[in-house]
């Protein structure tokens, strides 16, 4: 497709994510999302993060099959999950799914670093050749499984899941800073809640439910 034509759908697909976030304003609190996320949305070229025989559908605001049973998820869920965490410049975020990175791109423009973990190699191999090609250089990828996180560069600011846990992860709570934000979608498949979770300075945790949505399931094994 031509340049012109994917600008003009990209801009498409930012009008729809405002109109939807408009339209969820009494479940989030805001009736429009914040212009950083929003610029990071309409930068960001979605359709170099799916697969090339569905590239004319990547600015539908939907998920789309991305392989190996994954999905990316709908933009203004991406748009929102972003929102939510309230990412400053000086951020580091740890994101657990990289699927094929579109997440990590959005995360990378606006965060100083993302460590970002996939569980599945061939979309984990994927993820680090786009986002090299796209010379996101502030993006560090990972094979492995994300519900232990990743001890090394702990703790993070913020914290971003894009599969769900029947439960919050302990090790990912623990990996947590104090003042930050995690969001992620929990529960059974069938009930799922988009959660944005706050630990006080003090590390006293709360949360809050933001709304249905429906994701992969997150891998819960114990660490190898």
């Amino acid at each position: 497709m031509r340049d012109e034509d994917l600008k003009v759908l990209r801009e498409h697909m930012v009008a729809e994510i405002s109109a939807d976030a408009a339209r969820v304003r009494e479940l989030t609190g805001k009736s429009r999302l914040d212009e950083r996320v929003m610029a990071a949305i309409a930068k960001v070229p979605r359709h170099e993060f799916v697969p090339i025989e569905l590239q004319p559908l990547a600015y539908a605001n939907m998920p789309l099959p991305i392989g190996c049973e994954k999905t990316i998820s709908q933009p203004f869920i991406v748009a929102l999950m972003t929102d939510l965490l309230d990412i400053s410049a000086e951020d580091v975020v740890l994101e657990i799914g990289t699927g094929l990175g579109y997440q990590a791109a959005i995360l990378g423009e606006l965060a100083r670093k993302v460590y970002s973990m996939e569980i599945i190699e061939e979309l984990g191999t994927q993820a680090k050749q786009r986002l090299h090609r796209l010379g996101f250089t502030n993006i560090e990828t990972r094979m492995g499984n994300g519900y232990h996180g990743w001890s090394e560069h702990a703790p993070f600011d913020k914290i971003m899941l894009t599969a769900a846990p029947d439960l919050i992860p302990p090790p990912l709570l623990h990996q947590l800073k104090s003042g930050g934000k995690m969001v992620l979608p929990a529960g059974l498949p069938d009930a799922q809640q988009l959660l944005l979770v706050q630990k006080d300075e003090s590390g006293k945790v709360g949360t809050k439910e933001i709304l249905a949505v429906r994701f992969s399931q997150l891998e819960e094994t114990e660490p190898g």
